[in-house]
């Protein structure tokens, strides 16, 4: 038999090491409940985002101690996207249209019927009209009703305008609401433009095509909705959230419009 002094002489090891037993902080337990909370809470975010919150709640911690108790706890780590290449046109130029500042350029899109989620308990579909801005990635409105035509456009646009002024530039696919006359005319009469992606080029209007992409993953798909009002006030609750709560990796773990002044009773319960 090997003795433990001849091994550690070998390893390189303090004797000490095999000794003394590792002793976690004494505020761990605590930040453990806090982070398992928020990830009963907020299901499809991961650590770095619940380090976001649990920083935003008070705690002093960063990423890398969240990710090894995360892993600790058997919680599961998202999986790393592929890295994306520049788009490119068929004409050899590179897609140079970004947002520069905040209304500067606003996207929209719809979230079709086709997808399974978008139905009541009745089975009856609804569709859903969401505005963003590029620069600040708010959200600015979530219209959302059985049928959504160009007057919908038009009439959502219209409240947005008054709100918050008219953007330079309106990005969206070629779908026949965003097209119809009406609703050209319109744009132009009050001084915007019109930024039409190339036909079946989704990733042209990336900004909407990723916020409808955690749309559906963080509500829709995890929600019953028994009736269209109901879908109506959770949605709206949601997008709520999205701006002033929900910690944006773009934005380096921050919300895109937090709120100025939060009151106690709003504030995270934690231990």
């Amino acid at each position: 038999m090997i003795s433990e002094r001849r091994v550690c002489r070998v390893l390189g090891q303090h004797r000490s090491t095999q000794r003394r037993q590792p002793r976690g902080r004494a505020d761990e337990e605590r930040l453990v409940a806090d982070m398992v909370e928020l990830t009963r809470q907020y299901g499809r975010y991961g650590y770095r985002r619940i380090a976001a919150l649990l920083r935003d709640a008070g705690w002093q911690i960063n990423d890398k101690r969240i990710e090894r108790l995360w892993r600790r706890e058997g919680l599961k780590v998202p999986m790393k996207q592929p890295k994306k290449s520049r788009l490119w046109l068929n004409d050899g130029s590179c897609v140079r249209l970004r947002p520069e500042y905040r209304d500067h350029v606003w996207s929209y899109d719809f979230v079709h019927h086709r997808f399974v989620h978008h139905r009541t308990d009745d089975g009856k579909v609804f569709r859903t009209l969401n505005i963003l801005d590029e620069f600040s990635r708010e959200c600015l409105a979530i219209r959302v009703n059985r049928k959504l035509n160009s007057t919908d456009v038009i009439d959502v646009l219209t409240d947005l305008f008054i709100l918050r002024g008219v953007p330079a530039f309106i990005r969206s696919d070629n779908g026949p609401e965003f097209i119809a006359e009406a609703v050209q005319k319109w744009i132009k009469a009050v001084g915007a433009k019109t930024a039409y992606i190339v036909p079946g080029s989704p990733w042209e209007n990336g900004y909407c095509e990723s916020f409808n992409a955690r749309f559906r993953d963080e509500l829709l798909n995890g929600e019953i909705f028994y009736t269209l009002k109901e879908a109506q006030i959770i949605i709206e609750k949601w997008r709520k959230h999205y701006n002033t709560k929900r910690p944006h990796s773009a934005l380096g773990y921050r919300p895109p419009a937090p709120e100025t002044i939060v009151s106690m009773d709003q504030r995270p319960i934690m231990h």
